[in-house]
């Protein structure tokens, strides 16, 4: 089977492709290595090009021929969404019609979407269950739910079916220490944590302690990106196999606090660095938990690393890793 990964070369992406390769699916990653790289994608081919060239895109899959597309090539900060919201919209949305162009004309019917929890807002009630009404409260948010309607309309009147996975918050890297988050600009906590512990950062900066949870701080559902990536190729088994379309949150269905993720960090790293407790930001709910009841009873997906000392150890063993590597890889992970 063949599938065509947009943003393979990418955190999340590359974590997929990695696996897709394992299980002998023949792989095509195009990305644009704005904030993938190349050294990332361990199976496959990689072309380097952009979503907003359609004659590019519309030459590639054609010459592919791929049976399914998974679609991770996006902007991704929702901070940057709000001072620069023409950008997420015109990426996340003007380009993915182009790619939905690009697989109508090649005649593609399968496509595993990558969604995000953003689409929810602030939530009424917990876990989030994915009939919870989409409120989004940031462009990055707003344009991925667009997109969720978009291929809602689409295979209403078209053969065509998605799967559109909502991620929680995302973390971790490949346990044999061969690919990990290597962002420009370090905003997750877990990774912000680490690199705080490193000596990159002066100090880590905790948003908000009077919120209605029993610390204080936020709370979030964390997932390890291997559990994460195994859950795109069952959607997509799952896809191939029912035809039916819909969305499916990612997530473990359970919480950790802020502080007690930088205790686990403080653990793992044996390092206490800095933290420095100051006011909320604006738009973080008090809790985001999913309810992945559907993704589970659907697709037969079980997660194998849910264990937030794992999810930290698995990043710890990478950002030490690319510490050494900085300089053959070029960048400064975050």
């Amino acid at each position: 089977m063949r599938v065509f990964v947009t943003g393979g070369a990418g955190y999340i992406g590359s974590h997929v492709v990695n696996i897709l390769g394992a299980e002998g699916y023949e792989v095509l990653v195009y990305d644009n290595l704005s904030t993938g790289h190349d050294w990332a994608v361990l199976s496959g081919k990689l072309v380097t090009g952009d979503l907003a060239d359609p004659i590019l895109l519309r030459r590639t899959i054609r010459g592919f021929r791929p049976d399914a597309v998974i679609h991770f090539a996006a902007s991704i900060q929702v901070e940057e969404s709000v001072r620069e919201p023409l950008k997420y919209y015109r990426n996340n949305v003007a380009n993915t019609l182009n790619l939905l162009d690009a697989m109508a004309e090649s005649d593609v019917r399968y496509l595993v979407y990558s969604s995000t929890a953003a689409v929810y807002g602030i939530p009424d009630k917990m876990p989030v269950h994915e009939g919870c009404e989409l409120r989004p409260i940031n462009p990055y948010g707003a344009s991925k739910a667009m997109i969720e309607r978009v291929l809602a309309d689409l295979s209403s009147s078209q053969n065509f079916a998605y799967m559109a996975l909502r991620y929680f918050n995302v973390a971790g890297a490949d346990p044999e220490g061969r690919i990990g988050q290597a962002y420009k600009e370090a905003t997750h906590l877990i990774t912000r944590s680490l690199k705080t512990a490193k000596g990159q950062f002066e100090k880590l900066s905790v948003f908000g302690t009077d919120y209605p949870t029993p610390d204080g701080t936020c709370i979030r559902d964390y997932i390890h990106v291997n559990d994460l990536a195994r859950a795109h190729l069952r959607a997509l088994d799952y896809l191939r196999g029912s035809g039916e379309n819909g969305q499916m949150n990612c997530g473990y269905g359970h919480g950790f606090s802020v502080r007690q993720v930088v205790e686990c960090a403080k653990r793992v790293t044996g390092i206490d660095f800095r933290v420095e407790e100051t006011g909320r930001r604006p738009g973080d709910p008090p809790a985001l938990i999913a309810d992945s009841t559907l993704l589970r009873s659907k697709t037969g997906w079980a997660p194998l690393h849910d264990d937030l000392e794992f999810i930290v150890k698995t990043a710890w063993e990478w950002e030490l890793k690319l510490s050494k590597t900085t300089e053959h890889i070029g960048v400064s992970a975050g």
